[in-house]
């Protein structure tokens, strides 16, 4: 009887068959409510009016504009965060220094900050009135409502999420595979490339994806420093707002119907990712040779 005592498990929330069916019920509705519905209005009123305005919408110099100017922010935002990444996840895992957790709270930071808070923050350093602005007004750059604006404020926003899945990844996987490359001669870059790349491969593509979703969908933090000047540093979410406020719905929603196939394309690479290993914590095993039998 004690053991039987000892061995069975306390009762959790959701055992109970009403009870499980009610949160699985009640997680289904909102999931309708909230997440489905939206995606459902937004490509049936794309459509609204027409595969002809639809079209033409898409084919507007505008809206071109604005696709073209997200996906070259895009272009720079991205690889420029994957490298940061990467750098910031190997500093922190790989090497004891003084200050490793004052690097962790400032990866966190942007996750912290209101991306509006952060537009403006750019405003008080590279705008004419700024730390920076009247010597970059001299030297005659223009960084705050151009492009440059728009790419660092992305680039904020941005900058954790390929640490964040990085570094618990290689905090888990420890040193042992480095250090032993590294005792056979191998270089820090062919360590990097042969040992650890290859560990982090998954979880890297991982947050790559979710930082380029992320790039696209930018709305506050590049709204406070692009200025929206249509068809020059508007980008896709900034001409969408435009359009609706001009009570072109059906043009707002099939711009919008754009950055929902992102988001559908990014949910399908998502999950595809986390079935080859990315998001999930695992220390790699050792590959071991068995022991030489006594002769």
């Amino acid at each position: 009887m004690g053991g039987m005592a000892r061995g069975k498990r306390p009762p959790r929330v959701g055992d109970g068959p009403l009870v499980r069916r009610l949160l699985i019920g009640l997680v289904l509705i909102l999931g309708a409510f909230l997440v489905l519905a939206p995606l459902l209005i937004i490509g049936v009123e794309a459509f609204s009016r027409g595969w002809a305005v639809f079209r033409d919408t898409i084919a507007h110099p505008d809206t071109q504009h604005a696709i073209l100017l997200t996906v070259f922010t895009a272009m720079i935002a991205v690889p420029v965060n994957t490298a940061f990444g990467v750098a910031a996840a190997w500093s922190i895992t790989k090497f004891d220094f003084w200050g490793k957790r004052f690097l962790l709270v400032v990866i966190e930071i942007p996750f912290s900050v209101s991306p509006i808070v952060a537009g403006v923050a750019y405003l008080f350093v590279y705008g004419l009135q700024g730390l920076f602005g009247p010597l970059l007004d001299d030297w005659g750059i223009k960084i705050l409502f151009a492009v440059p604006g728009i790419i660092l404020a992305s680039m904020f926003v941005t900058a954790p999420f390929v640490a964040r899945e990085l570094i618990p990844l290689m905090q888990a996987q420890g040193r042992d595979l480095e250090e032993a490359a590294t005792s056979l001669g191998a270089s820090g870059w062919r360590t990097f490339f042969s040992v650890t790349l290859p560990n982090i491969k998954w979880a890297l593509l991982y947050g790559v994806v979710l930082c380029n979703a992320r790039v696209m969908g930018e709305f506050g933090a590049v709204s406070v420093v692009s200025g929206n000047i249509r068809g020059q540093t508007n980008t896709l979410p900034l001409h969408i707002e435009l359009l609706y406020h001009d009570y072109q719905a059906a043009g707002a929603f099939a711009s919008a119907s754009i950055l929902a196939l992102i988001a559908l394309f990014t949910i399908i690479a998502k999950v595809a990712l986390e079935r080859q290993g990315a998001g999930r914590v695992r220390r790699p095993a050792l590959v071991t040779q068995p022991a030489e039998k006594a002769s």
